[in-house]
């Protein structure tokens, strides 16, 4: 039999609570709507209103404006002007100019977020090829932490936006893809998310680059998405929340990583209480959503975080973390309308 065809069902008698409705209203501070979000670019406004009326939803953030302008211009010509109230969409950097741009980039990066801003962004997303595979004129590797890109920053501050960033993924995606490498079945599946080092810089060296950057900015607003690119670490996570109170995190599509350790991932919680967003990162899914809620509200044991069998990110089970009702209407809606100016 071969790994793949390995399905156990798992003999342990343990609760199962379904949660459809959860405690309080909630703000999805980390989705999509287009291909990583299921396309439902190509659906109707009315039709993405009715699915979150039906999650209890009440705001819902689109990051695919980060992927460029025509596609942030699209979202805000059509989501945002049918759902103004409750639809957000982020801007982004075109890296690809920064060899015609050369030295100015930060500043001519500054000047582009500010005009999307102009036309309706809510913030600034920076995806992973930040750190991995962006370079410079010289056709060097920018790290997080290039001063150079300090106007860029500073911009973002000034107009109290956050920047939301996603520089690493799961630490396994760094590791050599041998039969130890926990991500295996996954890495195997999505051979491109794999960053041996070399050529790829080293995951600790990109997270030293990223407090780096935090700590460099104070004025500026970081949430760190997926656990602050961390979540199998939340002790080192925790030191930069201390640290940089300008740092923030989301805790999208890394249920299977704080499921798994549930007492350190509850006294996180309960500790950050004020720093930390509720998102997905899957596409408006009713299921998924539910998933989230069960994690999150119950104290349910060994179940799957995935809505699929075996789980995607690795062949393990989580447990509920059975928050306080005021860390969950924090980590629901209050943080999110606090740092996205959201008071409707």
């Amino acid at each position: 039999m071969e790994l793949k065809d390995f399905r156990p069902q798992p003999k342990l008698v343990t609760k199962e609570t379904v949660v459809t409705r959860p405690r309080f209203p909630v703000i999805d501070a980390h989705n999509h709507l287009g291909e990583f979000g299921g396309g439902w670019d190509t659906q109707s406004p009315a039709a993405l209103a009715e699915l979150l009326d039906m999650a209890h939803v009440t705001h819902y953030v689109d990051l695919d404006g980060g992927w460029g302008e025509a596609i942030l211009q699209q979202r805000l010509d059509s989501f945002k002007q049918a759902l103004p109230d409750r639809y957000l969409v982020f801007g982004g950097v075109n890296w690809a100019a920064w060899p015609k741009q050369g030295d100015q980039f930060g500043e001519w990066a500054a000047a582009r977020f500010r005009e999307q801003v102009r036309w309706g962004a809510d913030g600034l997303k920076i995806w992973k090829p930040f750190g991995l595979s962006v370079r410079d004129e010289n056709g060097r590797l920018v790290p997080i932490d290039d001063e150079r890109l300090a106007p860029l920053w500073e911009t973002v501050a000034e107009l109290h936006k956050p920047v939301m960033i996603h520089v690493a993924d799961p630490v396994a995606f760094f590791d050599p893809l041998t039969p130890q490498n926990e991500r295996w079945e996954e890495l195997h599946a999505h051979p491109d998310w794999q960053f041996p080092s070399p050529p790829y810089p080293a995951f600790r060296e990109i997270m030293a680059q990223l407090e780096n950057l935090v700590t460099r900015h104070p004025r500026t607003i970081f949430i760190g998405a997926h656990v602050g690119c961390y979540a199998e670490n939340l002790g080192w996570v925790g030191r930069l929340l201390d640290k940089c109170s300008n740092f923030y995190v989301d805790i999208s599509a890394r249920l299977g990583e704080l499921g798994r350790q549930p007492y350190t991932a509850r006294r996180f919680c309960l500790k950050y209480a004020d720093r930390i967003l509720f998102g997905t990162d899957a596409g408006p899914s009713l299921p998924a959503y539910h998933v989230y809620y069960r994690f999150l509200e119950t104290d349910d044991e060994y179940f799957n975080y995935d809505l699929s069998d075996p789980p995607t990110q690795g062949r393990w089970r989580i447990y509920g973390l059975f928050l306080p009702d005021d860390v969950l209407e924090k980590i629901y809606s209050l943080n999110a309308r606090r740092l996205l100016g959201i008071n409707r």
